[in-house]
């Protein structure tokens, strides 16, 4: 609390002793006080109001010095009704009453929407699973006749089961964004850190997709020989993420390298596309939430959702993301997964 501001506050009450100094004086001089008299009495007025004034100012500063030092420390800062110093003033009192019922209003309205906000990812959680369950169903019924065709059909209905199937994974896809989303807000409860070969991660999401990947002619060289501490099923996902934007936005003969090398604290695994690659003023805000670009404003069905849950759930499992490209040319994208020093030395011993 600034000085000038204080007194600007009291601005008024400054004026009523200007006004009641003059009147006094006026006074006096009437009923035959001399001018030194006068003075003297003024002097003495204004000492003992910069007195009073320059104490309470002390007062007020290191009362709101140490809420200011509460709200440092405190990380809930809406409990400060809770925290605030005692005084002995009334209006200070009345505040920290009026700010403990505003509070306490707050948090049961916090605690309303984190209750339906559980509620909600509960029921999420649970249609996914749901809808699963037929997703699953057509894919193996398409699977199962495409085998089962006389040699003697038409090419044609192999190429209709081709289209359903493909367009049912990218409905599994979308289920499986929404999943993830509704589920990254509490990663920790739902992942298992163990060493994982990132080469058998990475042939299980291309094995997903090759069907994508076979349409749009797509070669993949895959050299991941390195292992990492991490969780398998969101690094698949994230993974997954990739494949899907490096083949929407791919370029004639697409060719993915997908490869780690490891590095002194960790080990990093580098996904390569030969695509459109990415203007150098947008490579920055590609991880940004519905962030689409001028590649996506090409497509239609961009959501700007998929970077987007790779971040987030990076940094939730602690991983390093970032892309590198040159519009043009191609994409880079880059995880990092760290290795502890105790990790470390006990792979050396």
């Amino acid at each position: 609390m600034k000085l000038m501001n204080f007194l600007r506050d009291r601005g008024l009450l400054l004026l009523l002793h200007l006004v009641c100094m003059c009147v006094a004086a006026g006074f006096l001089n009437v009923t035959g006080y001399g001018r030194t008299n006068i003075v003297l009495i003024l002097i003495f007025w204004i000492l003992l109001l910069v007195a009073w004034l320059m104490a309470v100012y002390l007062q007020r500063r290191k009362y709101f010095y140490k809420m200011e030092q509460i709200l440092e420390k405190v990380d809930q800062r809406y409990l400060l009704g809770e925290l605030m110093p005692d005084s002995f003033r009334l209006e200070d009192r009345l505040y920290r009453e009026m700010i403990r019922k505003s509070n306490k209003s707050v948090i049961e309205r916090i605690r309303q929407m984190e209750d339906e906000w559980k509620d909600y990812r509960e029921y999420i959680e649970s249609w996914v699973h749901e809808i699963k369950a037929p997703i699953t169903s057509i894919s193996l019924l398409c699977e199962n006749r495409r085998h089962s065709l006389p040699a003697e059909d038409s090419k044609g209905i192999l190429e209709d089961f081709y289209t359903i199937t493909l367009e049912n994974q990218k409905i599994e896809n979308y289920v499986d964004m929404a999943l993830y989303y509704a589920r990254s807000e509490n990663v920790y409860k739902d992942y298992l850190i163990q060493e994982t070969s990132l080469d058998e991660v990475v042939s299980k999401v291309l094995m997903k997709n090759r069907l994508l990947l076979i349409q749009n002619h797509v070669n993949a060289d895959v050299d991941c020989k390195d292992k990492a501490y991490t969780d398998q099923k969101w690094i698949a996902f994230i993974l997954n993420q990739m494949i899907q934007n490096s083949v929407k936005y791919q370029r004639e003969m697409p060719v993915f390298h997908i490869y780690t090398r490891r590095e002194t604290n960790g080990v990093i695994l580098v996904f390569e596309d030969n695509g459109t690659g990415i203007p150098a003023e947008e490579l920055s805000r590609i991880f940004e939430k519905g962030f689409t670009g001028s590649n996506g404003r090409n497509h239609e069905r961009s959501t700007g959702m998929g970077l987007y849950l790779c971040r987030r759930l990076c940094d939730k499992l602690g991983i390093g993301i970032w892309a590198e490209s040159e519009y043009g040319e191609g994409t880079r994208m880059f995880l990092e997964f760290p290795i502890s020093n105790y990790i470390s030395r006990g792979e050396m011993d």
